[in-house]
């Protein structure tokens, strides 16, 4: 490797490679990536969704070569998977336990972008693309959990696919087209097994995508100033690296305590009874990272209501970075928006408490003040904050703070 005109050039069989394809380029690039020198362990979480990513992709590939996509089949070939295919346990249960791993990373992700404000300018296009990966993620997930083919996977895709014909006019028709036929059936199943093969490679392009725009302004952190001066970033390796690898660790010993010690604890009981459309469970219910989602949909009285609050729940997302009018993009240098964002927090748990009781008494009456309090979050309080809070002063720049 030699040096000219102040960039490196890689020779011999590197450089021809680099020449046709910047390979080499792109890994000097993002050794030599500067990132600003605050950013906690709450910056990790972005690393440790691509790790959760991968180990499904990994696990689901394998998985999917002893699987059979037939209702007659698959819920048998799921148990000859956990009990003749060796380490077929182990893979099965990394995969399931994998899946709420990775949305746990991911609302945290999602949690920690909206309480520094990196939806803001110049970021936003990096929020929309985190945003639509969330979306892929659930609907992978949703066709995943029909695969076992169990009483919850049967009877939560009948509900589910269920909801579109709500929509007027050619509800009946997108319903029809999603199962392949009048009901859920063979078709259906093969449909999602297809879909949930493929839509994981889907989220590794928009990953992609994701990254290129993080890389263009850089990392958002903890203060919200943007970096001035070499004084305010450092190398992302090793520092921020070494930080990744901890929680990696984290993330391992977290996984594997589920995996070994219980391993259906994020799940449900009755997707170990084979699907039966002849017998509905006494209480559908989606899996744990549904269920702030659920219960909006099941808070409202009205079928399409439902169905426009439950999406809205999502999309108002994109509209985001405008409705937040405030300049300042942290919540430490924010003390009404703090502790406004702290309730939404506890708001969003609540809802996940309430998608998981019956949708009955106080449960509902509860869900819809909480399903209120949600949009209220976004619809008024922060354009409110934004015109009348008086953040803190912000220091002049990273270092200095």
């Amino acid at each position: 490797m030699s040096k000219s005109s102040g960039n490196t050039e890689f020779t011999g069989i590197a450089g021809w490679i680099d020449s046709r394809l910047p390979v080499f380029t792109f890994l000097k690039h993002s050794g030599e990536y500067r990132a600003p020198k605050n950013l906690s362990y709450m910056w990790s979480f972005g690393s440790l969704a691509g790790i959760a990513l991968l180990i499904q992709i990994v696990t689901g590939i394998v998985l999917a070569m002893h699987y059979t996509p037939h209702v007659d089949y698959a819920f048998d070939s799921v148990e000859r998977i956990m009990r003749d295919v060796p380490y077929g346990w182990f893979l099965r249960y990394t995969h399931a336990v994998g899946a709420s791993m990775f949305f746990a990373v991911v609302y945290i992700h999602i949690f920690r972008g909206l309480y520094y404000g990196s939806y803001k300018k110049p970021r936003e296009l990096l929020w929309f693309l985190g945003i639509i990966i969330f979306i892929c993620m659930m609907a992978t997930a949703f066709m995943g959990y029909v695969l076992p083919w169990g009483q919850m996977s049967f009877w939560g895709a009948t509900v589910i696919t269920n909801l579109f014909s709500a929509i007027p006019g050619i509800g009946e028709s997108i319903v029809q087209w999603l199962w392949g036929g009048f009901s859920v059936d063979n078709p259906t199943l093969n449909r999602f097994f297809s879909l949930h093969y493929l839509m994981p490679f889907v989220i590794i392009g928009i990953v992609v995508l994701h990254l290129v725009a993080l890389h263009v302004h850089g990392s958002n952190n903890p203060t919200g100033v943007e970096p001035k001066t070499d004084k305010d970033t450092i190398p992302f390796h090793p520092y921020y690296t070494i930080k990744d690898f901890v929680g990696f660790g984290f993330l391992f010993l977290v996984l594997a305590w589920f995996i070994f010690f219980d391993p259906n604890r994020l799940g449900h009981p009755d997707n170990y009874i084979p699907a039966n459309p002849m017998v509905t469970p006494p209480h559908i219910v989606p899996e744990w990272y549904f269920l702030p989602f659920y219960a909006m949909l099941r808070a409202i009285p009205d079928k399409l209501g439902g169905v426009v609050v439950m999406f809205s729940s999502l999309l108002i997302l994109f509209a985001l970075p405008w409705l937040d009018s405030s300049k300042v993009k942290s919540a430490n240098y924010r003390p009404i928006f703090k502790w406004v964002f702290w309730l939404f927090a506890a708001n969003c748990i609540l809802l996940g408490y309430l998608g998981g009781m019956p949708a009955e008494g106080s449960y509902v009456i509860a869900a819809r003040f909480a399903t209120l309090f949600y949009f209220a979050f976004f619809l008024v309080i922060l354009p409110l904050l934004g015109k009348y809070e008086r953040p803190c002063p912000l220091p002049k720049s990273i270092h200095e703070a």
